[in-house]
């Protein structure tokens, strides 16, 4: 039986340091998705070459504790800095991933791709909330390239399913986790259908960054977040369409702890949230500094 649909609810732009984006979650209907508390899709835009030169589009530096976040590249250049003293840069298909544990400060740039004539951007970040007892572990920062990231071929070439977090049959993402939880980039294509099995004890969202699908039997429009019940094993997509089209499938088990979100803390207690501002303001996250090692 197909699952349920909980809710869907269309997503609107909003500016967070100057940048326009699409705030999928947390949202009026949700706080979380398994232990992802935060969704945010910078767009697809397209920008012209002279002005990705002239100017970043980037996020400000900000303390962050008590969560993971991955930033995953669907099309453009991530840089990525941090208070460990890491400075990455990766184009389309990479992953910026960051355990910020006990507190950590760090800033992406968004470009376009600089090694094609590729001039659209469009960029996903996830929070992962972390488990009480490794919200206080020392911060860790792993990145991937396109060519790392596990992929798996679906079946009749109708398709295929990259594992960013969690397991897909076989294959296994390379990004720790520290609960049950799956994070999928799905790419079906034109005329095709993909079908999952779910379990009944973990939670199930999608979101649509670009294109339409029919999900369930219903159809949903770009920018679109779909949450499913716990009635039903199966999500299916289908494709209609006369273009291929991407779906990222993302959930796990439920989060049973208490969830303070204040800024860029995730903490379980108002007084942990307190304790990582004092933390944060006495210095003890580091800084992002002119010296930089730059990693693969």
């Amino acid at each position: 039986m197909k699952k349920k649909i909980r809710f869907s609810m269309q997503t609107r732009p909003v500016v967070v340091d100057g940048i326009k984006i699409q705030r999928v979650l947390p949202n009026k209907f949700a706080q979380a998705v398994g232990p992802f508390v935060l969704l945010d899709h910078i767009p697809s835009c397209n920008q012209s070459r002279d002005d990705s030169h002239k100017r970043d589009i980037r996020k400000c530096a900000h303390p962050y504790k008590g969560i993971a976040t991955l930033t995953y590249i669907i099309n453009g250049e991530v840089e990525h800095v941090d208070s460990m003293g890491n400075r990455v840069k990766l184009n389309s298909g990479g992953v910026h991933w960051i355990k910020a544990g006990k507190g950590v400060v760090h800033d992406e740039a968004i470009n376009t791709e600089s090694k094609t004539k590729e001039t659209d951007v469009s960029v996903v970040q996830f929070w992962i909330n972390l488990p009480s007892q490794h919200k206080c572990q020392d911060p860790y920062y792993l990145s991937l390239r396109e060519h790392t990231v596990p992929i798996q071929i679906l079946k009749n070439n109708t398709g295929w399913i990259k594992i960013l977090l969690g397991k897909y049959e076989n294959a296994i993402a390379k990004i720790p986790c520290y609960s049950q939880q799956f994070l999928y980039h799905v790419h079906v294509e034109a005329r095709n259908q993909f079908s999952i099995a779910t379990e009944n004890r973990l939670e199930y969202a999608a979101f649509l960054p670009k294109d339409n699908a029919v999900i369930n039997d219903t159809e949903f429009g770009a920018s679109e977040l779909i949450v499913f019940d716990t009635d039903g094993e199966v999500i299916e997509i289908n494709n209609y369409s006369k273009i291929a089209i991407d779906i990222f499938l993302f959930g796990g088990e439920p989060y049973t702890e208490p969830i303070i979100l204040d800024g860029t803390f995730v903490m379980n207690t108002p007084h942990e949230i307190t304790q990582a501002y004092n933390d944060y303001y006495d210095g003890k996250y580091g800084d992002i500094s002119s010296e930089r090692n730059d990693a693969t």
